[in-house]
């Protein structure tokens, strides 16, 4: 099954790319960070994610929220979109609430998101028992194409697709936070549904364009099933690739 976005690409795109497809380790999950800049609580988390992420064996993205802007600063990366997809976790999991610096692991549960241990500790313990990434998936650049893999499996699942900064230094003015200057890595700026995997091997093929967003340096690819809602549940693939010169 192939599933082929036709869309004129822009003239000139040339991306130097680094396929950080993580392929030298096994990933063994995805942990999803909902912080904001004008949260006390949440640089020891935003520190925990640029470990994830120098792990090399997960997929780490940050999802800053906007329901803290009242504070008096507003987060540069915050958006309601991010905000939205964190109560429909909530609602996932069967929460009344949420909360800030809340880790998501692979969909399937919650953690404070400061805790690395814990998180490693829930990685794990969702690998051995078969809940960690059991779909193989692979997302490189040829040419003026960026083509996402997955293979087969069991069930049915999204292939969405999270564009994210891979780093952004920020000084923070007012509120909470007000002084600090905090270095955010993944920071997430879109997310979209690209097709539908049926348990099938299949392929999607995007235009390179797609990155030339401003602050889109890089990508995650997330095999995510759904509830009956539409709500997103849990993650049985994914992958992750920067582009640039500078990696």
């Amino acid at each position: 099954m192939s599933l082929r976005f036709v869309i004129p690409l822009l003239a000139g795109v040339a991306l130097a790319v680094s396929a950080h497809a993580q392929e030298l380790k096994k990933l063994k999950g995805v942990v999803e960070l909902f912080t904001s800049q004008g949260c006390s609580s949440c640089p020891p988390a935003d520190a925990a994610l640029q470990k994830l992420i120098a792990q090399g064996d997960v997929v780490a993205l940050a999802y800053h929220v906007d329901y803290w802007n009242y504070m008096g600063w507003d987060d540069t990366m915050s958006s309601k979109d991010n905000t939205a997809r964190q109560y429909a976790y909530a609602r996932t999991l069967g929460r009344s609430n949420v909360y800030t610096p809340q880790a998501i692991v692979n969909g399937r549960d919650h953690l404070n998101g400061a805790d690395l241990n814990a998180i490693n500790v829930k990685l794990d313990q969702f690998d051995h028992n078969g809940k960690g990434l059991t779909v193989p998936v692979s997302a490189a650049l040829n040419g003026d194409e960026l083509e996402i893999k997955i293979g087969a499996g069991n069930g049915k699942a999204n292939v969405v697709v999270a564009y994210f900064d891979r780093e952004q230094v920020v000084s923070v003015d007012k509120g909470e936070n007000t002084g600090h200057k905090i270095a955010y890595m993944h920071s997430v700026s879109d997310v979209e549904t690209v097709g539908m995997w049926d348990g099938k091997p299949m392929s999607v093929v995007l235009p390179s364009s797609v990155m030339d967003k401003a602050g889109r340096k890089g990508l995650a690819v997330l095999l995510q099933s759904a509830t009956p809602a539409g709500d997103p549940a849990a993650i049985v693939g994914a992958a992750v690739m920067t582009v640039g010169s500078g990696d």
